[in-house]
């Protein structure tokens, strides 16, 4: 059972991606269920004070967070100027796929299930690395996204149960979530937080989506993490 009130260990880590070093926050509750990888979203990044704070809800829920720059700080100072990397959409989805790799290699982390939160066009990268990899993504949460950038093929290649949250005065955004959600194959949810905006700004709206995001990773981490055990359970039994 985890302890809300135990603070989780938080270490700097450095990632390889490719050719890119990548800088992250790794939060490692007690006895933690799972661990979600953050995509932020354009102009963003591991400091995001929306995606700490919905990291810090899945913390206090027993669920391990990884918080990581998409872009290098190179990267990040030529798209201040130019925005090319904040819309690469297959650049950022490369970074978490390599993101992944690296983190279901660390020691402790090797077996925990892996889920993605996403942000605005951290999103669509989210969608397609999960659609890319498969069972190994156990849950998805997209916040004011844009599933609809990931494209046709990779939203109904993804198996990973998968909730889009938008904010109910953003409509547009509205509209596109829920076009994406028709061409989901997977088990899927709308969830649209009454009178937010894009950035869920509003008094209570960010609680809103942290809460839904906590509750949908706990039941489906956990899902991951019996069907894993059941599996290696028969597997002993019939190597006996």
């Amino acid at each position: 059972m985890n302890n809300p009130t135990q603070a989780p260990v938080i270490r700097e880590v450095r990632i390889a991606c490719g050719d890119a070093w990548l800088y992250g926050d790794l939060a490692l509750p007690a006895n933690f269920r799972g661990l979600v990888l953050f995509a932020h979203g354009s102009g963003s990044g591991r400091h995001s004070a929306r995606n700490r704070q919905v990291a810090q809800k899945l913390q206090q829920a027993g669920i391990a967070t990884l918080l990581f720059d998409l872009l290098t700080a190179q990267e990040e100072q030529v798209d201040l100027h130019t925005r090319e990397h904040r819309f690469d959409i297959a650049l950022l989805t490369r970074r978490m796929q390599d993101a992944t790799v690296w983190a279901m290699s660390q020691p402790g982390l090797q077996h925990a299930p892996i889920g993605y939160f996403g942000a605005s066009t951290g999103s669509a990268a989210a969608i397609i690395a999960a659609a890319r990899l498969g069972d190994r993504i156990a849950a998805v949460v997209s916040r004011g996204g844009r599933p609809d950038l990931a494209g046709s093929v990779a939203l109904a290649a993804v198996t990973a149960p998968t909730l889009l949250i938008v904010g109910g005065a953003d409509h547009e955004v509205i509209e596109l979530n829920e076009q994406a959600l028709q061409q989901l194959q997977c088990d899927k949810q709308l969830a649209i937080v009454p009178g937010a905006t894009h950035l869920f700004e509003e008094r209570g709206t960010l609680e809103q989506v942290a809460e839904l995001a906590a509750a949908w990773f706990t039941t489906h981490l956990a899902h991951k993490k019996d069907v894993e055990h059941i599996g290696h359970t028969e597997h002993l039994r019939h190597s006996s």
